[in-house]
């Protein structure tokens, strides 16, 4: 089961093949060993298995020279819509492709398809996140040598996602100024992990009460060393600075790549 919510990960579909390896025998209690000891050693042994994964696909974006990024939110933030303007923008600078994780449908990887950017759907039917054993599954899909930018779309929440390292450079939450300002500190594990926060449909401020400078204080009160960058999908404020910090992480893993 899932670390935080009890999804069970046996309900993950990727393209109609089942995840096998996320099965777990859990048995009959040991003589003496309660349920709460029972589940926190599954737990345990699910998240070992995920990391171990985990490493593996980042050996391999090391080894390709791909920048990899993990975009985590609520359902709603605006992930798609800040996918497709910029792989618009960067066609012909830097060559992406795109993991979409959804539990239902394909309609943000249609979405995501029409901007010829190689993209691959990760349904995850009952499954609450992505895991590494799903992407490194779903990489068999793509030409890895031809890509700088690989952006994992995960599933909208912003709770179990953060226990899931799928092997990226960085987690980037999006939040939108329609929600609470208070998301960070109502979910501190998912903003300490994550090294950027993509403030998003800033160009609704006027209409809305959202406190800016309060939800980045708390931000930075769960992780101080967190980047922020205030945009607009939808008219494209801010969003140059977004673009500037992709082209940094592309630079800076083509030299590691090289050492």
């Amino acid at each position: 089961m899932c670390t935080t919510c009890g999804c069970s990960p046996g309900t993950h579909h990727h393209h109609g093949h089942d995840h096998q390896d996320h099965h777990h025998d859990q048995g009959e209690s040991r003589p003496g060993e309660g349920e709460g000891a029972k589940r926190i050693a599954v737990e345990t042994d699910i998240l070992a298995k995920n990391d171990h994964l985990a490493a593996g696909n980042r050996a391999l974006f090391r080894d390709k020279g791909i920048f990899a990024l993990n975009l985590v939110s609520s359902p709603g933030s605006g992930k798609t819509t800040i996918l497709e303007r910029t792989l618009t923008r960067l066609e012909g600078k830097f060559r992406c492709a795109v993991i979409e994780g959804d539990q239902q449908t394909d309609n943000d990887a249609r979405r995501i398809a029409a901007t010829g950017v190689p993209v691959r759907q990760i349904n995850t039917g009952a499954g609450c996140h992505l895991d590494a054993h799903m992407v490194l599954h779903a990489l068999g899909s793509f030409q890895l040598d031809a890509i700088d930018i690989l952006f994992i779309e995960n599933v909208g929440n912003l709770v179990c996602p953060a226990a899931f390292d799928l092997g990226e450079d960085h987690k980037v939450a999006v939040l939108s100024v329609t929600e609470g300002e208070d998301k960070p500190l109502k979910y501190p594990q998912m903003f300490h992990a994550a090294g950027l926060i993509l403030m998003n449909k800033v160009d609704l401020l006027p209409h809305l009460d959202f406190d800016m400078a309060a939800c980045q204080e708390m931000a930075r009160r769960v992780n101080p060393g967190i980047g922020i960058i205030e945009a607009s999908a939808r008219t494209g404020q801010g969003m140059d600075a977004w673009y500037e910090w992709l082209a940094q992480g592309v630079e800076s893993r083509r030299l590691a790549s090289r050492k």
